[in-house]
């Protein structure tokens, strides 16, 4: 369970990493904060690129983070938008990589929105769980 204390520091990290992101070409700027297993919150924002291909999504972006950190397991995760959207499917696929079902919290740019779970978001996922051998 998340205190609410928690949660609202997630919230802030995600707006103040969104107003990092780099959107010259969607204009949709994200910011996504994640708190891994050791207490500590992790933070992405969007980076485009004119290649588009090459860009990468806030949410990834703080997993490599925390990953590259040595932390392998998410506690809860937040996401914020203009609109309080929700990750793209390659998002929610790597955090499913380091999640359980988790909460979710998608909130626009004040921090209203709502609470989900992350597999209500990626129903009948693909996990490590599923393969041979986990």
């Amino acid at each position: 369970m998340i205190d609410e204390a928690t949660r609202d520091r997630l919230i802030a990290t995600a707006q103040a990493a969104r107003k990092q992101a780099y959107a010259p070409y969607s204009h949709y700027a994200v910011g996504a904060a994640l708190l891994g297993a050791d207490g500590r919150i992790y933070s992405g924002c969007n980076v485009e690129n004119s290649s588009y291909g090459l860009s990468n999504c806030a949410e990834r972006t703080a997993v490599f983070k925390m990953v590259s950190e040595g932390v392998r397991e998410i506690l809860a995760i937040v996401v914020c938008t203009v609109n309080a959207g929700s990750p793209c499917g390659a998002c929610r696929q790597v955090l499913i990589e380091f999640a359980g079902d988790v909460p979710v919290w998608l909130v626009d740019e004040t921090g209203n929105g709502r609470e989900t779970t992350l597999y209500t978001l990626l129903p009948d996922h693909f996990g490590p769980e599923h393969l041979p051998g986990e």
